[in-house]
């Protein structure tokens, strides 16, 4: 971030805050903040038994697909591990058609009793490993695309103003804690109070046996929101610049809260203009969370064009009068 923005900090929770200044704000007039959080569901250790590490979900795991996963165990010193369980062949036929319970599945690291009990202690953090794979037709698959894969939109929107003009000062933010809570986000927008927020994460992308009304298409452009979570103003001028630009969008419609970071910037002081711009994912928190690199970029370009029409008239749009 630091050779696209003039200033990088971070701030007491852990999310990154970058500044780069606008022509006419100058860090002291309006600013929109992008947000995307930057950390990812995993698990933690919950207690040591004969060399074996019990665990449980941190964050919205899917419990059906643990079994079998790589992990690394960071306690005193990063250990890799295997989530394991007794063989289906031992198990009553009735238990075989079922979900494992998590407390039945155990981590096996390798080593000796007494030297994981020195090494890992409850309340030690767990992250499964999982490497980056690349599909056919731009499509990527793996872990924490939720929602890293907005950090890297923040980062092309940030590339594509560098030969850009810009009024307004831009704030990119990767923020924590968000799948615990928004919390990153509530601390980050507080500090920074900015004129609009945007919130950038990801949402259901198409695939079989989910409901297409309730899915975007992977691969067709970024989805922009529209509900009670988001200022129709910037909805509108998120839709003027994807069409001015040509660029392929999709609207999703929220009838509530998001869920995202888009809500608590929006309800943080006494309420920040939000827009919600997702990058359709399928296999939504697992480990081979899958996008197409084209809504990356995307996004992007559309983030970066529509920072670049803000202006007076668009302020005088944001009074809900």
């Amino acid at each position: 971030m630091r050779p696209l923005t003039d200033e990088v900090r971070t701030d007491a929770l852990g999310n990154v805050i970058g500044l780069r200044r606008g022509e006419v704000a100058q860090g002291k007039g309006p600013s929109v903040m992008l947000a995307a959080h930057m950390d990812e569901i995993g698990l933690i250790v919950t207690g040591v038994e004969k060399g074996f590490i019990r665990f449980t979900t941190v964050g919205g795991f899917d419990d059906r697909v643990l079994l079998g996963q790589e992990v690394v165990v960071h306690g005193r010193r990063p250990l890799p591990g295997v989530i394991g369980h007794r063989p289906p062949h031992v198990l009553p036929p009735a238990t075989r058609e079922k979900v494992i319970p998590l407390e039945d599945l155990l981590i096996d690291v390798g080593l000796p009793a007494e030297e994981v009990a020195s090494l890992v202690r409850p309340g030690d953090l767990i992250t499964i490993r999982r490497p980056f794979i690349e599909l056919k037709n731009e499509l990527v698959a793996g872990k924490a695309f939720d929602d890293r894969a907005c950090v890297a939109v923040i980062l092309a929107c940030l590339e594509n103003l560098q030969g850009m003009r810009h009024a307004w000062d831009v704030y990119a933010v990767a923020t924590v804690q968000e799948e615990v809570g928004l919390k990153g986000a509530m601390t980050s927008t507080f500090a920074i109070t900015p004129t609009v927020g945007i919130a950038l994460d990801v949402t259901f992308g198409n695939q079989p046996g989910v409901n297409e009304a309730e899915t975007m298409e992977v691969g067709k452009g970024p989805a922009i929101a529209l509900g009670p979570n988001i200022h129709p103003a910037i909805f509108e001028r998120l839709e003027e610049t994807a069409k001015a630009q040509e660029i392929p969008y999709q609207v999703d419609p929220i009838p509530a809260a998001s869920g995202t970071d888009a809500w608590a910037m929006q309800v943080t002081r006494a309420g920040i203009p939000t827009g919600l711009v997702s990058i359709p994912l399928r296999n939504m928190h697992t480990s081979v969370e899958t996008l197409s690199l084209r809504d990356i970029r995307r996004a992007g370009r559309l983030l970066a064009h529509f920072i670049a029409s803000l202006d007076d008239t668009f302020l005088e749009a944001l009074k809900m009068e």
